[in-house]
């Protein structure tokens, strides 16, 4: 029985001290749907006694499949307290209503993307903890992820059932346990915390981490047994709650709390004695079918069973007394409510992080205030797929100001620049809605500090825009989000049967809108690209764009190509000179490459073309021993402006040089972009011009004659400084046991792997053992991983830096050439490799 109507939601909505937006993030199955599916019961949307396996935030059919969350998915929870629980809330409140807009979002590396997109729309997060494996390498990325965007976190214990009924761990040694995990959590949101957030770190005495047993929808924070106990001892519960953790023991004979141990049998841990033990004696007295003293035991905690209850046996009965006596929703509530700042609390600290223009104009303020009447800010940061195929809905958050059915909005994309009307569009709000997971309710307006999805605006929007009032010219847009990942892996596409071409392209531009991450492109040979973040990012990509974009026509999938690097390791052997096509025009140069780091510094953009040249000249010659006045000629980055090479004007005296040298940074541009070995961009390579010989008359040395002659300069002196391929490196953490451990070794020499950190996991027999792993390898690398440790090991694979492969491409039957080869068949170059002797001229 739903306990809510729309009118009910949507009156609430204006009292934003009483909204929550929050989102849950943890590593892979940690439990979140299934924690998330507790807060679903308490609000009426499915029934209790399915809560945990229904897993609702799950909306697609691969996702129940596969039991992984794929996309994140948002639902409009609405609560009524009782007083009773309220009364410990010092907050400001509006009656005892509350609103929580809750996104679940996935856990898997491969789509943390959607982790970022659902962060951007919320203002708080519950991190998901299993308690048994502790903070995992994606809990890391994730809290990492939210501290950025100043999301201020709460944190669960989850899976506590495992705690008792599989490890059957004693009091002592749990207390141990979770201890460790939350100062471990801690020790990662120090290190990222922003002072403008204040207190980020949780402690479960102050009530901001609970323990949580997801699939029996149970779970508690210290505030609950605190109540239960303060009135035994006639204390306050902020006092009883202190006694709860950390180094409190007590002992009953003698009535006394103690800082230490003091050696006696019946002196035990605060909560080890009040909360552990209680637990286990009930879960026991279950699972050992004791139930005489059980139901005694339900009458003292005033649990109330009825008749259908007392005839189950086992798990079920045991899962029913927990449920009755720490109801899930209760502990995560009170967390929720009590620890997680409402909108106007939380934007007022966001909006330097949100906002691209000045934070004194009105946008900001409105921002800051939280204001309905305001401006409109609203930042869409996803398009979610709708029911009729094609179509999508914008899911966004209204940072101020309302949106309403109807309404003329200003849409700024990404590329928009204030003032200019690129990107810009004006058009009509079709209807508002919002998302109830699996169904969408329509509302007439949302006012701000909500979370809303948009119809209508889908043909405008690609991935994410910024909307405000159709007449607000001066407003910027919300600034765009940063992904943690980086798209490395690419496969073609093409229609199996021609006729459904434009099938394909327009189910492409589809799946470009339906992903923050996935990025789609036409090659110039004409084939279609689609570039992910890793296999399985690809795979689930692949399975939309022909299940629902392209109504089911088929298509063939090249195998996942990997974008390599040239490079060179050596000056060139002589410097090299190369003609004009007039015979009037010499050019003389030299490849160089670049010193170790520097390539890394210009992917970072600590040196960049639009730096200072004096403090960039003070920074090459500290840190890469280059000469002061030789920072001063580089006459060019590239490719694309940006890229790492350089192009480097030596020369001494030279006439009329400045009139070639747009010409030559045209040629250093096209040469870097496609390298002579197989077409694919430099990287680490100076070009050096040493000399030039030039015709006195304009006329003969315009871009026609330079142009050419200087691209074939910079392949000739490329070719004679031993050239190699550089490939991308991912870096893998994999989780196992101790006897898994062979075998992962195995698997990694003959995947050309390098292990370069194994840590065992204090107090659990698991290690964490990280590697380098070459991308090209790591197509299946899972599914071998896990045949040859029987389904132990469990990997995640990041990228993280290019390396050279000593393998000459020039000597047959070598690796490197086989994939020059290779690549140079697939982009329809000739079947043969360059020689010196194509590019260099003679005197």
């Amino acid at each position: 029985m739903v306990k809510f109507s729309m009118e009910q939601l949507r009156d609430i909505m204006d009292k934003k001290e009483n909204i929550r937006n929050m989102c849950v993030i943890a590593h892979v199955d940690h439990g979140k749907s299934t924690l998330t599916d507790s807060l679903v019961a308490a609000a009426g949307i499915i029934a209790v006694e399915n809560a945990g396996d229904a897993r609702l935030t799950d909306t697609r059919q691969d996702e129940q499949d596969r039991c992984i969350t794929i996309k994140s998915t948002g639902i409009s929870l609405y609560y009524n307290m009782t007083d009773a629980s309220l009364e410990a809330y010092k907050g400001p409140r509006d009656g005892n209503e509350y609103l929580i807009n809750l996104i679940d979002s996935p856990g898997h590396v491969d789509f943390s993307s959607e982790v970022t997109a659902a962060l951007r729309i919320t203002d708080g997060a519950l991190v998901v903890v299993d308690c048994v494996e502790g903070v995992c390498v994606q809990t890391e990325t994730v809290l990492r992820q939210a501290l950025a965007e100043r999301i201020k976190p709460v944190l669960t214990v989850n899976k506590m059932d495992r705690c008792f009924l599989e490890l059957m761990l004693d009091g002592e040694e749990a207390f141990q346990n979770f201890s460790r995990v939350i100062e471990n959590a801690n020790v990662i949101m120090a290190t990222y915390a922003d002072e403008l957030m204040g207190e980020v770190m949780v402690f479960p005495e102050k009530g901001t981490v609970s323990f949580s047993a997801g699939l029996h929808n149970w779970a508690f924070t210290l505030t609950v047994f605190s109540q239960m106990y303060a009135s035994k001892f006639g204390v306050e519960v902020s006092k009883m709650m202190e006694k709860l953790w950390g180094d409190n023991f007590f002992d009953p004979t003698t009535k006394k709390w103690t800082k230490k141990h003091t050696g006696v049998k019946t002196c035990k841990r605060g909560f080890v004695q009040f909360c552990y033990e209680p637990i286990r004696m009930v879960i026991d007295c279950a699972m050992a079918g004791n139930n005489d003293k059980l139901f005694a035991m339900c009458d003292k905690l005033k649990i109330v069973l009825n008749k259908d209850d007392k005839d189950l046996v086992g798990k079920p009965l045991m899962k029913r007394v927990m449920q009755k006596w720490l109801p899930a929703d209760v502990a995560l509530l009170e967390m929720i409510i009590f620890h997680l700042p409402s909108p106007t609390k939380a934007q007022s600290y966001r909006v330097e992080n949100l906002y691209e223009g000045p934070l004194d104009d009105r946008y900001a303020d409105a921002i800051r205030r939280c204001d309905p009447e305001g401006p409109l800010m609203l930042y869409v940061s996803k398009m979610i797929p709708a029911q009729d195929k094609g179509r999508f809905f914008a899911f966004g958050r209204v940072f101020s100001g309302k949106v309403a059915t109807g309404q003329k909005v200003r849409i700024m994309g990404p590329n928009y620049v204030p003032g200019e009307k690129k990107d810009l569009y004006i058009k009509n709000v079709q209807r508002t809605v919002l998302c109830m997971g699996r169904r969408q309710d329509a509302v007439e307006d949302v006012p701000c500090g909500n979370t809303v999805a948009l119809v209508g605006l889908d043909t405008f929007i690609l991935k994410n825009a910024t909307l405000t009032n159709e007449k607000n010219d001066d407003a910027f847009p919300i600034k765009a989000m940063k992904f943690s990942v980086s798209p490395v892996v690419r496969v073609a596409v093409e229609p199996k049967h021609a006729s459904d071409l434009p099938k394909l392209v327009e189910g492409l531009k589809r799946l470009s809108k339906s992903d923050p991450m996935v990025i789609c492109s036409i090659e110039e040979t004409g084939e279609h690209i689609i570039a992910g973040a890793g296999e399985l990012h690809l795979e689930i990509c692949l399975k939309d764009l022909r299940d629902d974009f392209m109504g089911g026509a088929e298509i063939r999938v090249s195998e996942p190509v990997v974008s390599f690097r040239e490079t060179i390791y050596d000056t060139s052997d002589h410097i090299v000179m190369s003609k004009s096509p007039n015979k009037h025009n010499r050019l003389y140069m030299q490849a160089t490459p670049m010193e170790e780091g520097l390539a890394e510094a210009i992917d970072e953009g600590t040196v960049g073309p639009r730096d200072d040249p004096k403090i960039r000249g003070r920074l090459l010659a500290e840190k890469f021993d280059w000469d002061k006045d030789l920072s001063k000629k580089i006459w060019a980055f590239g490719p694309e402006t940006t890229g790492p090479n350089m192009l480097i004007d030596m020369c001494k005296g030279v006439q009329y040089l400045n009139e070639i040298k747009d010409s030559c940074v045209a040629a250093f541009q096209w040469a870097s972009k496609e390298g002579p070995l197989c077409d694919e961009n430099m990287r680490a390579v100076k070009a050096e011009v040493h000399d030039v010989v030039l015709h006195a008359d304009a006329i003969h040395r315009g871009g026609g004659q330079i142009i050419p002659t200087c691209r074939r300069a910079i392949y000739a002196s490329f070719l004679t400084a031993k050239p190699r391929l550089m490939e991308p490196i991912y870096m893998v953490e994999i989780q196992a046991p101790e006897r898994a451990l062979g075998g992962i070794y195995g698997c990694l020499n003959t995947k050309r792997g390098q292990v370069f950190e194994e840590m065992q996991r204090p107090g659990t027999p698991m290690y964490t053992i990280k590697a380098y792993l070459p991308v090209i390898e790591s197509f299946g690398f899972t599914n071998t991983l896990r045949a040859a440790t029987s389904g132990e090991a469990f990997p995640t694979c990041m990228f993280d830096h290019w390396e050279v492969l000593m393998a000459d491409p020039y000597s047959d039957g070598s690796q490197a050439n086989k994939i020059v080869m290779d690549t140079r068949k697939r982009k329809g170059a000739k079947n043969e490799l360059p020689s010196v002797n194509d590019y260099e001229d003679k005197l």
